[in-house]
């Protein structure tokens, strides 16, 4: 059982490691998330003046320094800009190295802060990027402000050489199930960017929206981008009624695609499209109905009622038809189109084709399916979707693409070019790995960062439980698995009851602030005391920046159980410097109440337990408070 650690500030905890020689004279407390490869400090700062120049010593590195002096002047009030020559005394400059340096690799970076100045070097303008952010997060909190504020700018001296452990760390985010404007999937990517997340992964079309402009196809954008309004519970909304207005969605025209898509280059940022098939296209099935086994005239873009029945163990039942038809040559034809445009707006080598949750029951009944089985030489129907990814991978080659996919694409064959998201746990990513495709690892229980982040009562509630340190716990290269194959991994943002960007923010960070240092940082650099020391100091930094994000990791985690016909709940805090209190004679704890240090025994009757967290004798967590009725319910 883990206990609470005791009550002190995580600044001290940082401090007594310092001198009990936990961490090394030359390993500092600082805020850089994620954590840098290499560092070292040293007594002294540099101060950032109003005559401190910005210097770039090529045209490349202008892009990078010009975001620096757009922050600088925001937060200082000062009017920075940036020039070209050598670094020089008061200055901070951006250089790329004549001659490679083999350890900094594509996104590596050097920064070296004295008393002259800082620089910041690398072999390719990503890890210019990467060198300007840490000199950010160095910078004091105050950074973050977008008015101007006078204090002493200060950046310590210190020595960085930084790269990242994995090529493809990255961040999905689902604008079907709800439409997110153009500038806010920018700023979302803005916001990423700062921690070192060098993949947008753009879920473009599911079964309750189309968001991107096919021009040879614009049934797609004016009926499939649209549905009738909701608000509630996705999955329990009313059905559209006959002659209901679709007026709620939106899509991308493609000059926004491409403006999307120069914003994200800038910050080091490359976008992968999703278009999700052959399940999840009821959209597209609703703007042509033809391209499904059912034909249904009356199919609607899904506004977030139900449509599906679940069984558990990933078995389901669909009761619309949201499924390509595979036996029909003008799918294929229709697909081509659709990757025909996509190609040209992506420069990135993959388009994600989806392949999961594909439906077959549909495909079962149809005459034409059943043929084409029989001419394949098909037993089984789930053979069909072979068949069809197959024909998708085909026509991605002609326009020079790869496929990637979720791992379900790996039950009907594919090429050993393609790339495979394991998102189904670890198994199907180990599968792959073992036929020598590279995986990307997006296991759910690890990084679906749409799953609840503290107790059920506090949220709106979802099916599943991620706590922060479960994301910073994850290790993507699975044991026995050759990491050549893992490209890296990513966190996925499923809006189904995600409506806002700033709600989005919430769902995303800290979990996303843990998983940079598990993508970026050596695994042996990871340290969770240190990260929550650092993370405390990026709430600031978010608030001044109008970032929204969870601070659910102060709520207890609440363990029941039946231990001989006894029902035992356990407490846990996961940040290390909390205490627990907690109370079952129904009032309300406070820090006089009990501190919890071992199993509690809930007696019969009409108990309720309540719990919350505090630092230094004030409530830092929400109180959670559960009947025994439900404590009993949850430890079945």
């Amino acid at each position: 059982m883990k206990k609470p650690f005791s009550t002190f500030k995580a600044g001290a905890f940082a401090l007594l490691l310092l001198a009990s020689g936990g961490l090394k004279a030359q390993d500092k407390p600082h805020n850089v998330i994620p954590e840098p490869v290499k560092i070292s400090t040293s007594k002294g700062q540099f101060f950032v003046k109003s005559s401190t120049t910005i210097l770039i010593q090529q045209e490349e590195a202008r892009t990078t320094a010009e975001l620096l002096a757009a922050r600088l002047n925001k937060a200082t009030g000062w009017n920075f800009t940036v020039k070209k020559g050598p670094h020089q005394p008061n200055a901070i400059s951006f250089s790329l190295h004549k001659n490679p340096v083999e350890e900094l690799g594509k996104e590596g970076y050097n920064l070296e802060v004295d008393a002259n100045g800082a620089k910041v070097t690398a072999n390719q303008t990503g890890g210019l990027f990467y060198g300007m952010q840490s000199i950010l997060q160095l910078l004091p909190t105050e950074i973050e402000s977008n008015t101007a504020v006078k204090k002493d700018w200060t950046i310590p001296f210190v020595k960085i050489t930084d790269y990242p452990r994995f090529a493809w760390r990255g961040i999905m985010f689902d604008v079907s199930r709800h439409f997110f404007t153009k500038d806010e999937v920018k700023r979302f990517i803005d916001v990423m960017a700062r921690l070192k997340y060098n993949t947008f992964h753009w879920h473009l079309t599911d079964d309750n929206g189309w968001r991107i402009e096919i021009k040879s196809l614009p049934k797609l954008t004016e009926v499939g981008a649209w549905r009738v309004p909701r608000i509630g519970k996705f999955n329990q909304l009313d059905a559209p009624k006959d002659g209901e207005a679709a007026t709620d969605g939106g899509f991308y025209t493609q000059e926004d695609i491409k403006e999307v898509i120069k914003y994200a280059s800038d910050r080091n940022v490359t976008i992968v499209p999703e278009i999700d098939v052959p399940g999840h296209s009821m959209a597209a099935i609703a703007a042509y109905p033809e391209l499904s086994c059912s034909k249904d005239p009356k199919t609607k873009v899904n506004p977030g009622s139900k449509f599906a029945e679940w069984y558990g163990n990933g078995k389901f039942k669909m009761l619309t038809d949201n499924t390509l038809n595979p036996s029909d040559e003008k799918v294929y034809e229709f697909l081509d189109k659709v990757f025909t445009e996509v190609a040209a707006l992506f420069p990135n080598p993959y388009i994600h084709v989806g392949g999961d949750e594909c439906y077959k029951g549909f495909w079962e009944a149809d005459a034409n399916c059943q043929a084409l089985m029989q001419k394949e030489n098909m037993k089984h129907v789930e053979e069909l979707q072979g068949y069809f990814m197959k024909r998708v991978e085909k026509i991605l080659k002609t326009k020079g693409k790869k496929l990637l996919g979720w791992d379900e694409i790996l039950e009907g064959g594919i090429a050993p070019e393609a790339t495979v998201m394991s998102w189904r746990g670890i198994e199907g990513g180990i599968e792959a790995a073992k036929l020598g495709h590279n995986v990307v690892m997006t296991p759910s229980p690890y990084v679906y960062i749409d799953f609840m982040q503290s107790d059920r009562t506090l949220e709106p509630p979802i099916y599943a439980t991620l706590r922060l340190k479960k994301c910073y716990d994850f290790e993507p290269i699975p044991e026995g698995v050759d990491g050549k194959f893992i490209l890296g991994g990513q966190a996925n943002l499923w809006t189904e009851g995600i409506p806002t960007l700033a709600y989005a923010e919430y769902m995303t960070y800290p979990r996303c602030w843990a998983l940079s240092e598990v993508y970026w940082s050596p695994k042996e650099k990871k340290n969770w005391e240190k990260f929550v020391t650092k993370m405390e100091n990026h709430f600031d930094r978010a608030d001044l920046a109008g970032i929204n994000y969870a601070r659910s990791a102060y709520d207890a985690a609440i363990k029941p159980s039946m231990k001989d016909g006894k029902l035992v709940v356990e407490l846990e805090a996961e940040i290390p410097n909390l205490t627990i209190h907690y109370s079952i004679d129904d009032t309300v704890p406070s820090k006089f109440s009990p501190v919890y240090k071992d199993p509690i025994q809930i007696p019969e009757g009409p108990i309720t337990l309540r719990v919350n967290t505090y630092r230094n004798g004030k409530p830092i967590g929400r109180m959670i408070t559960l009947s025994r009725e439900e404590l009993a319910k949850r430890s079945k």
